[in-house]
């Protein structure tokens, strides 16, 4: 197993180094520009175009629709210079987006949208008197579902922004130096506020501007996920993964990097090592010759083992991978060092891609950046902001690129941005009521 273990060491931690990553960081920055002009699927300009000046208060209704979870919370704003907590989730209830709930059609999935923003409001007497004796309740909502006014509600919609916009809206709420943030969980995307000169007239169709604000940026969804086909260099694990996946080559950079596909490149190097060199005695565990069985949440627990035996991730592997027996020293040293060599890959691919999206900002926005003495990038996403020491070593690189790159531009800090969807659409109403 050792000559495997090294073969991908070095093809992993090759792709990690400064000068390669900084190579990597150039050839997005050539695609993002040239996405701004022309891709209907990728930076897309979205209807929100001013940042909160961090004077927005009041309290208001957000739903998240995520894919397999509705959140419906009250969001408080008290103001960026209040000294505790600006910005609060004060009540939040999830619902699980089951079969069954997948399965309504129509105006059924929205009635039952609708019924759970209702089981929430009348718990919250605040809410609840306003909503029914006083004047609607305005609500902002994530990501792009609809919601029609069924079970007649006292509710107003009035803003609608994705996953990676809320971030931005939540970070720049409290941090007046947010530009832009990043999502990085199961999947990847990431929001910029970009002058609207800097998008090519087509990408906003017909629309029209509005007239009551001084409208020269606008808050631009990247697709991130989808760049890099043609900038990333892969492994032959990549490229199985890749070829065996329902849409191969369709989001090349979340496939390397995100969180729902580090397990799947762990399991297959675990897959061609019982094949060739004899782990697990040649005969690979009924479960792992499953794709997608090795998940995330495994890998970040062996990471994090320090224990000197590895023994608690001896166990885990046994109980998640149906082992018949505890894996010996030899494999379980082979598996944690995959892990290390998949995990850096991921924060070095991702550190490259900040790095461009902040380079664009500079070179884009400079004048406007001038009031500030950083840029800072909301991060949130269970791998971003769980997955240990993630987000650290990202900054070390990023620091370590912006040093190598001595372009006098400003420091770009990550900073966590949980709870973003939740809160972003709070701010983004809140933003919305504060125009009318």
């Amino acid at each position: 197993m050792d000559t495997l273990l090294k073969e991908v060491q070095q093809l992993f931690e090759q792709q990690s180094r400064l000068e390669s990553l900084m190579a990597l960081s150039n050839k997005l920055q050539a695609e993002f520009r040239e996405r701004l002009q022309s891709s209907p699927q990728c930076m897309l300009p979205s209807h929100n175009y001013t940042l909160p000046n961090g004077m927005e208060h009041g309290t208001y209704l957000a739903v998240e629709v995520g894919g397999s979870t509705l959140r419906v919370a009250l969001v408080d704003l008290s103001g960026r210079n209040k000294p505790r907590r600006p910005l609060r989730i004060r009540r939040l209830v999830s619902s699980t987006i089951d079969h069954d709930v997948r399965d309504l059609r129509g105006v059924l999935f929205f009635d039952w949208i609708a019924r759970k923003i209702g089981e929430m409001l009348v718990t919250d007497g605040e809410a609840g008197d306003r909503m029914q004796f006083k004047e609607p309740l305005p609500m902002g909502i994530a990501w792009s579902f609809p919601i029609d006014a069924s079970q007649h509600l006292n509710i107003r919609l009035d803003a609608i922004v994705n996953d990676s916009s809320a971030a931005v809206l939540s970070r720049a709420y409290i941090d007046p130096s947010t530009r832009l943030a990043v999502i990085l969980g199961t999947g990847m995307n990431a929001a910029i506020h970009l002058p609207i000169s800097s998008l090519h007239s087509s990408k906003f169709g017909l629309r029209q501007f509005p007239t009551t604000i001084d409208t020269t940026h606008v808050l631009v969804n990247t697709e991130l996920s989808m760049f890099g086909k043609r900038a990333f260099s892969t492994t032959r694990w990549d490229d199985c993964l890749n070829a065996q996946h329902k849409l191969p080559d369709f989001q090349p950079m979340e496939y390397l990097l995100a969180g729902g596909y580090l397990g799947e490149i762990v399991r297959l190097i675990v897959v061609e090592a019982t094949e060739t060199v004899g782990m697990f005695g040649g005969v690979l565990p009924v479960k792992l010759s499953r794709p997608y069985s090795l998940d995330t949440r495994t890998l970040a627990a062996i990471e994090a083992d320090d224990h000197p035996w590895l023994s608690p991730s001896c166990k885990l592997l046994q109980e998640t991978c149906s082992l018949l027996g505890p894996p010996t020293p030899a494999e379980m040293h082979f598996i944690r060092e995959v892990i290390l060599s998949v995990s850096l890959r991921s924060q070095s691919y991702f550190t490259a891609a900040v790095h461009a999206l902040s380079s664009l900002l500079h070179d884009l926005d400079h004048a406007n950046l001038q009031a500030v003495d950083h840029v800072s990038i909301g991060c949130d996403g269970s791998v971003v902001n769980k997955y240990p020491g993630y987000m650290e070593k990202c900054q070390v690189l990023l620091d370590q690129l912006t040093r190598l790159e001595n372009s006098g531009r400003k420091r770009v800090v990550l900073e966590s941005a949980g709870e973003s969807a939740v809160l972003g659409a709070g701010v983004a109403v809140a933003m919305a009521n504060a125009e009318d």
